[in-house]
């Protein structure tokens, strides 16, 4: 799984990036080391009417259009790449919400007798990578909007096996503009995407 990642590269890196448009300056992305369920994260979408690129803030801890309510606690942090194209939660966010999380390191726990000791896996060169997520649009009674996200994992890599046997999926940067485009809803092709692993 994917339970905590950090984000520490400015904006201007992470605008660079991932191609967002605009000017990035007045983005207040400050660095942080411990991303937590729950709390409101930076994404990388486009609109539906205009491929225009943007950093928006979501909450992590995807609730589906359909809920009867909010949950109290982020509890679908993660969705399953083999499986999402399916589930009721995912099914439509997989098919046209789709959205790429900007990281530069994510945790994983490796057990001890001792205990779980957190490890921090990041790419040698310290730039940002992306991580495929999916988004989703829920309204309160009142009609204000939440808008929610959450991590596809797949099997590990190498590097990852000896902590966990989930990790995020990282996409290819060549990537990055087909699994975003909303007008793109070949959910095997997305499919193919969320497979792939691209190595850090």
């Amino acid at each position: 799984m994917c339970g905590r990642y950090t984000l520490r590269a400015p904006a201007q890196v992470i605008a660079e990036t991932f191609g967002v448009e605009g000017d990035p300056a007045g983005v207040d992305v400050a660095p942080r080391y411990n991303i937590a369920p729950g709390q409101d994260v930076w994404v990388v979408r486009e609109g539906s009417a205009t491929p225009r690129r943007r950093l928006d803030r979501l909450r992590w801890g995807l609730v589906p259009a359909w809920s009867e309510k909010a949950p109290a606690a982020a509890t679908m942090i993660n969705a399953r790449a083999e499986t999402a194209a399916e589930k009721p939660a995912f099914r439509l966010p997989f098919r046209r919400r789709r959205c790429i999380v900007p990281a530069d390191g994510f945790y994983e726990w490796k057990r001890w007798p001792s205990g779980a000791q957190p490890y921090l896996i990041d790419r040698k060169d310290g730039r940002p990578f992306g991580m495929a997520g999916l988004w989703d649009r829920w309204r309160g009674p009142d009609g204000t909007p939440l808008e929610s996200c959450a991590i596809l994992t797949t099997s590990p890599n190498e590097l990852v096996a000896s902590l966990h046997d989930r990790m995020p999926v990282i996409l290819a940067p060549d990537d990055f503009d087909l699994w975003r485009d909303p007008r793109e809803q070949d959910v095997a092709l997305a499919a193919g995407l969320a497979h792939g692993l691209q190595s850090l």
